[in-house]
């Protein structure tokens, strides 16, 4: 999966944050608040989220409601997970994302890896 345009982001980020089914004026009218933007382009581009298979739809009388298939946190775990599996040597690549945790982020690495311990040491 490639990564989201800048459109296709502010849109995911909003949806995300809703918590619910949302409609394409309900987008639209979020995202007029930060620029001018017409109804057309926003449907167009959840279109194609759909299609991507990031937005599920459901019809609600002449139109549309929109919600995400996964989570924000699923999403990022996804991307992640398929960005490692295009290296040619993931071990250098986990060394090299490690490398350039901040400690914010190491800690809540650490408190992930006790939630839910690496396979090889599972019983």
């Amino acid at each position: 999966m490639r990564s989201l345009g800048d459109l296709e982001s502010a849109i995911m980020d909003r949806l995300w944050s809703y918590h619910r089914p949302a409609s394409v004026r309900d987008v639209l009218e979020d995202l007029r608040r930060d620029r001018e933007i017409a109804y057309t382009t926003v449907m167009t581009v959840m279109d194609k989220l759909y299609k991507k298979g990031l937005l599920k739809r459901h019809p609600q009388g002449k139109a549309y409601i929109y919600e995400p298939w996964l989570s924000k946190e699923a999403h990022t775990a996804q991307q992640m997970r398929e960005t490692l599996a295009r290296s040619d040597n993931q071990a250098a690549t986990l060394v090299h994302f490690l490398e350039r945790l901040s400690p914010e982020e190491s800690a809540a690495l650490e408190a992930a890896l006790r939630v839910f311990a690496p396979r090889g040491s599972r019983s």
